[in-house]
């Protein structure tokens, strides 16, 4: 609970004010009925005081006070919104490497079909954006609400020459900075998700990227696909498909993402749930005065209830 425009609260000096007020009134009434010496008389004149009953009238109408008083300071309690600029970027790694079939059927078809399952779960209000990195990166979708054209686009991604990993977070860092107009004094909140074999063959140091997308307060989850145990075939020679999942944890780690292994399909089903509390919503103040005047409004009529019924007057 806060205080929106908490100064009111002194306010709180005049309601104890009246409570001093009528406390000091209440004992120069006793003492005046202690000097009327003729008690006999006295008993006759007001055989039933109100006593006590006089005492709750007063109450309910200093808590009436009270509250509106709160009322006026314009409580606020803090809630969780949406935020509806919310923006994720799907980076994935359509290199040579991605064809091995250490991960069932492959990994490229793998990556693909998580990250398809990874869009489904999130919220409608998020932006998702798709990019595909090879020997460059392209950005295949700008950010957008219509996840399915995203899915669609995933599915017919191939395997191209080349691994660039850093461009791949570089293209998606720009895609977020061309959100829309305001992206670029502020910023969406946002998040990449890099699917990835892990070895780096071209364009600028992964390292750089990830010291890029850090200033820009960007967290990368990497997943890194791939047992390394495989052989492909490039241009009728077979090499190793070889992982590197240190680099995508580096990665991962200094820009405060997550690194996940993903030795088989549907591992990124925990990383909305990492990025989502963070991404998803934002604190706000939320005005609860109308609460307040309700608790006022019973109050006042409880206390105008009360004198009706023992002192037959309004107070």
């Amino acid at each position: 609970m806060t205080f929106l425009d908490s100064y009111q609260l002194w306010w709180f000096l005049a309601v104890a004010a009246i409570a001093a007020v009528y406390v000091l009134l209440q004992r120069r009434r006793a003492t005046y009925a202690l000097r009327f010496t003729n008690l006999a008389l006295l008993d006759r004149i007001a055989p039933k005081a109100p006593n006590w009953r006089r005492h709750v009238t007063a109450a309910l109408f200093l808590l009436t006070i009270a509250v509106l008083v709160l009322a006026y300071a314009r409580p606020a309690m803090s809630v969780q919104v949406p935020r509806e600029r919310a923006t994720i970027i799907v980076a994935i790694d359509v290199s040579p490497s991605m064809a091995a079939t250490d991960v069932t059927p492959d990994r490229l078809t793998s990556a693909k079909e998580s990250a398809q399952g990874f869009i489904d779960t999130l919220p409608a209000r998020f932006n998702v954006g798709l990019v595909t990195f090879s020997s460059v990166a392209t950005v295949v979708s700008s950010p957008t609400q219509d996840h399915q054209a995203v899915t669609d686009s995933i599915a017919g991604l191939t395997i191209s020459p080349g691994t660039a990993i850093g461009e791949g977070v570089f293209a998606s860092l720009q895609s977020i900075d061309s959100f829309d107009a305001d992206a670029p004094t502020d910023p969406p909140p946002s998040a990449i998700v890099l699917l990835s074999d892990g070895e780096n063959t071209s364009g600028r140091p992964v390292s750089a990227a990830a010291t890029q997308a850090g200033d820009t307060g960007v967290p990368v989850s990497t997943i890194a696909f791939g047992t390394g145990a495989s052989i492909i075939e490039i241009d009728g020679q077979y090499v190793p498909a070889n992982i590197d999942k240190a680099t995508l944890e580096r990665l991962a780690e200094t820009t405060g993402g997550h690194f996940y292994e993903a030795e088989s399909t549907g591992e990124l089903k925990d990383v909305y749930a990492d990025i989502g509390s963070s991404l998803g919503t934002e604190t706000v103040h939320e005005e609860v005065v109308t609460q307040f005047v309700g608790i006022a409004l019973l109050l006042a009529a409880a206390t105008a209830a009360t004198s009706l019924a023992w002192f037959q007057r309004l107070p």
